[in-house]
């Protein structure tokens, strides 16, 4: 069995909310939500790869403050990291066609593409996620 491709995202928190990003038409898992990041390019740490597709995908810069999970789902090891913004809020996105500031409540109340659930649960604590 091959090994899964490194993809990283960036849970961005921000005056207490969370960033969330539909996956716009045409894309892989297009209209799912998903902490935005992307593939991590050889000689990169997870780190440099997602200020780097942070910077690319949503034009704002990021500090990463650690990681929440490392979970392998198919093919691809999704590491989410805590991340803090540089400066202003992202206002569009070169890969999604919507994005949402959400509460930690309501982070279950709308649809995860499947790599992401598990930093889901971890950061509401919950066992399932309601569709």
């Amino acid at each position: 069995m091959p090994e899964p491709i490194d993809v990283v995202a960036a849970v961005i928190r921000h005056e207490g909310l969370f960033l969330a990003c539909r996956r716009a038409p045409g894309k892989a898992a297009a209209g799912k939500w998903e902490f935005p990041g992307g593939k991590v390019e050889p000689g990169e740490t997870p780190e440099d790869a997602l200020v780097r597709e942070i910077r690319e995908e949503l034009g704002v810069g990021i500090t990463v403050t650690g990681v929440l999970t490392s979970d392998v789902t198919g093919p691809i090891r999704l590491i989410c990291l805590h991340a803090v913004l540089d400066g202003d809020r992202p206002v569009s996105s070169t890969d999604h066609d919507a994005l949402r500031w959400l509460p930690r409540e309501d982070l279950r109340d709308i649809d995860w593409a499947d790599a992401g659930l598990p930093a889901v649960r971890s950061l509401t604590g919950a066992d399932t996620l309601l569709s």
